[in-house]
């Protein structure tokens, strides 16, 4: 379907290396401290909004948010908050909560479709988690729509290992978990688009292993290290700063994230 994909045969990448195999479910400590390392995240973003230093910075052209996971566009409803007040159109899937539909993907590509209609404008993708893995298939059937995609904590490169939200994909499909997915579309999700991709992840992640969120780099792929769990991606403030940064370039004009650029502050710190 897509028009344009980057296509990788070698054993070494995208999902089959070494490094691969080495991906193991996150620690129980991680994951048991999730939700308090989270609202301690929340806590600190309270601040950080009020006095938004990327206040007005941004172009105004459209972000659309994917959730993760059993999350819905509640969820995203801070991070969405603080790119408007940056100055973009952001929007929320509007899709309920996110089941991992294989159906989702045909609604996403006919909004992202509708979007560009509406702004005349490519559209930058934001997912956390799952919603990651959609913006990325994203982009692969529909290059020329997408501005970017900046990915958080989603575990694209091997969605098949294990993770301590897998139990919950298998209660709602009976079971079966990925066994009920497209085996042509589980293949081509460790794949990189063909647009601008900034991944960000964290090794303290309580609920996806935090090195099957990382791309293969190249001029226009980089992964980024932040401190934080993975259910406060979206109000870490880190994140959030590395986000304005990002949605200032497009493909003609994208360079690689320099850490130097953003001071570390409040919680979180990107590593270098």
């Amino acid at each position: 379907m897509g028009q344009e994909r980057i296509d990788s045969t070698s054993e070494n990448s995208y999902g089959n290396s070494e490094e691969d195999h080495k991906i193991d479910k996150p620690s129980l400590f991680w994951f048991l401290t999730e939700g308090t390392r989270a609202t301690i995240e929340y806590g600190f973003n309270v601040p950080f909004n009020l006095f938004n230093s990327h206040a007005n910075s941004g172009d105004g052209h459209p972000v659309l948010v994917l959730p993760g996971f059993m999350a819905s566009d509640f969820s995203t409803r801070p991070l969405r908050r603080f790119l408007d007040k940056c100055g973009y159109s952001s929007y929320g899937w509007e899709l309920g909560r996110n089941y991992g539909s294989e159906q989702f993907l045909e609604d996403l590509i006919i909004k992202i479709e509708q979007l560009y209609l509406d702004h005349k404008q490519k559209i930058s993708l934001i997912g956390w988690s799952l919603g990651g893995i959609y913006a990325r298939q994203i982009a692969k059937e529909r290059p020329h729509l997408v501005r970017q995609i900046i990915t958080m904590g989603s575990p694209f490169k091997a969605l098949h290992k294990p993770n301590n939200a897998k139990w919950i994909h298998k209660l709602i499909t009976n079971g079966q978990g990925i066994d009920v997915v497209d085996p042509e579309l589980i293949a081509d999700i460790p794949l990189p688009a063909p647009v601008p991709t900034t991944a960000i992840y964290s090794k303290q992640d309580g609920i996806v292993p935090w090195n099957a969120c990382i791309e293969q780099e190249d001029d226009m792929h980089q992964n980024i290290e932040v401190t934080g769990s993975h259910l406060g991606l979206g109000v870490n403030n880190t994140v959030l700063d590395i986000i304005a940064n990002r949605l200032k370039y497009s493909k003609e004009n994208w360079v690689h994230y320099n850490h130097e650029e953003i001071a570390e502050k409040h919680f979180g710190f990107c590593s270098t």
